[in-house]
């Protein structure tokens, strides 16, 4: 697409608001790098912001609320008019955000994958211990393998990376997208299959926030826009609204390409084939479904009915399911 940059101010930068993390400056660089190429000669500021999630980092995602910790100081700083554009890992987006701000782009994709940072699953022996922070990951890896032991995980990479090594756990669970985005790639000991670990909703893609209202981050923004990662993050996010979930329940959704998407095809043109679990907290039931379709939005809503409704995932949704409640005997669907 051609440069939107007529319609920026020559005589000031775009702000990019991130959170302070190693990982989420990295992320802001490629962004940065993305969109001095669609507008040569375009100048951008990074303006770090702390969040909620960031200040309370030793303390359970679902005992300070989950939902936006990780962005609405970030969403804050674009709309009091101190960032132009927010950068988020798109899977600390709560489904909904505020009507005055718009996702202007999605990058393409990384991988969406998760991986495992010190023993492989199959290697791992009873009672072996996994740390991860996540409920979407502890359900999904307690429903194939009962005899695990999980430890809460917080922190940047780096923190993460030391509990492979220092012996007070086997592995640890990380986006393989953040390894490859941060050069440590050779850290993963395996990459899980989404048919074992499926993938949180928006992993390994990025979203662009910015105000609705004016011209000039749109625009720029849309020459960086990549239509069938933002396609299926739209799906997915429509999916997690729908289920009436958040980034702290133990929910998993991904859309792959098929057909005409996977060839040199219009991305608006191309199916989508949209995954989708739910799990009680404890891995003891676990559903998933899949199903496809051309509307992303559309077949987020309808695959998050076929979910609760003909594959039991009402059974185990409502309160009792985010406190690890609901039917006692294990199954998968």
């Amino acid at each position: 697409m051609a440069s939107e940059q007529h319609l920026w101010p020559s005589d000031r930068p775009l702000r990019l608001a991130t959170r302070g993390s190693p990982l989420a400056r990295r992320q802001t660089e490629l962004v940065s790098s993305l969109l001095a190429g669609a507008s040569p000669g375009l100048a951008v500021e990074v303006v770090v912001v702390q969040t909620r999630g960031d200040r309370l980092a030793d303390v359970p995602l679902d005992r300070i609320g989950g939902q936006g910790v990780f962005v609405k100081e970030v969403q804050a700083a674009v709309l009091e008019g101190r960032a132009d554009v927010a950068v988020h890992s798109a899977k600390d987006l709560p489904s909904v955000s505020p009507e005055e701000l718009v996702i202007g782009a999605v990058p393409p994709r990384a991988d969406p994958r998760d991986a495992l940072v010190g023993s492989r699953l199959a290697d791992l022996a009873p009672g072996g211990r996994v740390a991860t922070g996540s409920a979407r990951r502890r359900a999904q890896l307690a429903n194939v393998r009962p005899d695990l032991t999980f430890v809460e995980l917080r922190g940047n990479m780096a923190t993460r990376f030391a509990r492979a090594t220092d012996g007070t756990v086997h592995a640890v669970v990380v986006a393989q997208a953040a390894l490859d985005r941060l050069g440590r790639s050779d850290l993963a000991t395996e990459v899980l299959s989404p048919a074992v670990l499926l993938p949180q909703v928006g992993q390994g893609a990025l979203a662009l926030e910015c105000r609705r209202d004016l011209d000039g981050p749109v625009g720029l923004l849309a020459a960086v826009d990549d239509e069938a990662s933002h396609r299926a993050l739209d799906a997915e996010r429509a999916l997690l609204a729908a289920v009436g979930g958040s980034c702290t329940e133990p929910i998993g959704a991904w859309a792959e390409p098929i057909g005409a998407w996977a060839e040199p095809a219009p991305a608006t043109t191309g199916e989508i084939r949209l995954h989708a679990m739910m799990a009680s907290a404890d891995g003891r039931v676990l559903v998933r479904a899949h199903r496809c379709g051309h509307d992303p939005r559309s077949l987020g809503v309808a695959l998050a009915a076929q979910l609760l409704d003909e594959c039991g995932g009402s059974s185990i949704a409502g309160p009792a399911w985010w406190q690890g409640g609901g039917p006692s005997t294990r199954s998968q669907a």
